[in-house]
C-alpha cells in the first residue's frame, strides 16, 4: 500500500525541498560507503578477512545506489 500524504493543494513540493531530501540520502548512504570500508580494513579484517572483503564488495556497490537516488525522479 502506498502512503500518501495529504495536502490542501495538488501542487507539487518545492524543486529545493526536493532536492534537499535528495541529498540527505546521497549523503547517509555516502556515508555508509565510507564508514563500511573503514570497519572493513581497520577493525573486522583482523577478525576476518572474508567479512571484511564481504564488507568492501557491499561498499562498492553503494556509490551507484547513491547515485541512482540522488536523481530519482529529477524530471518529473
Amino acid at each position: 500500500m502506498v502512503r500518501r500524504e495529504h495536502r490542501v493543494t495538488d501542487v507539487q513540493r518545492s524543486l529545493s525541498e526536493r532536492q534537499r531530501t535528495r541529498k540527505r540520502w546521497y549523503f547517509a548512504l555516502m556515508g555508509l560507503c565510507l564508514a563500511l570500508i573503514l570497519l572493513a580494513w581497520n577493525v573486522v579484517r583482523l577478525f576476518s578477512t572474508t567479512a571484511a572483503v564481504v564488507m568492501s564488495v557491499v561498499a562498492a556497490v553503494l556509490p551507484p545506489v547513491a547515485a541512482i537516488v540522488a536523481n530519482w525522479n529529477d524530471g518529473r
